[in-house]
């Protein structure tokens, strides 16, 4: 099966407990389609970053962590279908894909 190379930013805490600088770039599966999608990008930085297991996604459902949002190309991903393709820009490199940690003020 084929890979990409994907450029991921993390937030604060999660760069201190993997020990990495903002950016991480790790190789993905591309799906049957030759698409990069969320899943796959969540499971190879989860397999390549153990200790970020359960920090991103719950252990059992695999659900997004409630105070984490999921950005490509400067739009919110958070609630499109994990299987759903990203963007080219993404997949190709060119663009992060961001996970932020939410923001709450008030």
């Amino acid at each position: 099966m084929s890979t990409a190379t994907i450029r991921v930013e993390l937030p604060a805490h999660l760069r201190t407990l993997a020990r990495v600088g903002a950016e991480v770039a790790i190789a993905v599966q591309l799906n049957g389609e030759g698409r990069v999608t969320q899943r796959a990008i969540l499971d190879a930085l989860e397999a390549r970053y153990p200790m970020l297991c359960g920090t991103i996604r719950d252990h059992v459902t695999h659900k997004r962590r409630a105070f984490l949002r999921f950005f490509a190309c400067a739009e919110d991903w958070s609630h499109e279908s994990p299987d759903a393709p990203l963007p080219e820009e993404v997949a190709s490199g060119k663009e992060p894909f961001l996970i932020v940690g939410a923001i709450a003020g008030g």
